[in-house]
């Protein structure tokens, strides 16, 4: 005769209670981030979604709705303006960002290497563009681009240089919202780099010198490959904002409204489909507008998203 103890009795728990908890277990980790997808669907995918629907209509927000197709679409490859804002749009992105990531990798190995006092001041130091109020940061780039009274000019003028209307040229708009946008980002993306470089083993450094590598070799050869990562993070996250800048060029000029000039010099896509949208009211047009946006930055993405995982493959 089999005896079972009455702990053995209650140690066994019920079928139920067991699928109960084998279900909870599986349905655990899709609750935890659930909120997200949530969040994601209400304040992302939908106006997405919305967007690309409002640009197939001729859309008045205080009037009718018609259904047009793609007669949006057509107009906006036929537009002149949209050619110049996208000319404008990679133009400030590739004179920002190039030389805002090579000077964050040049002062990140520089407050790496280099034995400075207060080190960690300086660190912090690097964030005071960042948190600064764009609004300022224009303010003080306007002085000093000023074509009567801006420290450049008066600087230029001490080699007899004439003075120079930067925002009335096409470059040298650039030029001006390049140096904000410069300005703004390079400490946080050499943060992000000493970061990189502080994971780097010492070892590593002191191997190389042994073997009798320079220091130019050590950067090209062990620095860059080592934070290989972290600079396609900074490539792929400044092509994204860079693609969509829109509050240096609109403070830049703010006299000339959304335009960013007469002649339309510094006017970006997002803000050339601000104007249409919520200037001339006309969300038919500006959600087109918005779509094109989206299919370059998303483009501008897989050319990043191909080129990492080619360097993943050589590595």
């Amino acid at each position: 005769m089999a005896i079972v103890t009455r702990g053995g009795a209650k140690g066994r728990r019920p079928p139920s209670r067991r699928i109960r908890s084998s279900w909870g277990e599986k349905l655990a980790p899709y609750a935890y981030v659930a909120p997200f997808f949530l969040i994601f669907a209400v304040f992302g995918l939908f106006p997405l979604l919305f967007t690309f629907w409002v640009s197939l209509f001729d859309w008045n927000p205080i009037g009718e709705q018609t259904f047009i197709g793609f007669a949006n679409f057509e107009r906006l490859f036929a537009d002149e303006r949209f050619w110049n804002a996208l000319v404008n749009t990679f133009g400030i992105f590739l004179i920002s960002t190039i030389p805002q990531l090579a000077l964050a990798l040049f002062l990140a190995h520089l407050l790496n290497h280099a034995h400075l006092k207060l080190a960690n001041f300086w660190r912090m130091a690097l964030l005071t563009p960042y948190i600064t109020s764009v609004a300022a940061t224009a303010i003080v780039f306007a002085q000093i681009f000023d074509r009567n009274f801006g420290l450049l000019n008066w600087i230029l003028g001490l080699f007899g240089v004439p003075d120079i209307n930067f925002l009335a040229s096409q470059g040298g708009s650039w030029v001006v919202i390049s140096a904000m946008v410069m300005w703004r980002w390079f400490g946080y993306n050499t943060l992000l780099y000493l970061a990189g470089l502080q994971a780097i083993p010492r070892e590593m450094y002191e191997a190389a010198s042994v073997d009798g590598a320079s220091s130019r070799q050590q950067f090209f050869q062990l620095t860059i490959p080592s934070l290989r990562p972290i600079i396609i993070f900074t490539v792929i996250m400044s092509t994204i904002g860079g693609l969509q800048i829109f509050t240096e060029p609109l403070l830049v000029a703010p006299e000339s409204g959304l335009t960013c000039g007469a002649a339309r010099q510094c006017q970006t896509l997002a803000l050339f489909l601000y104007e249409q949208g919520f200037g001339q009211f006309d969300f038919g047009y500006g959600s087109a507008i918005g779509v094109a946006l989206f299919v370059i930055v998303v483009v501008a993405a897989a050319i990043n998203f191909f080129l990492t995982t080619r360097t993943r493959g050589e590595r």
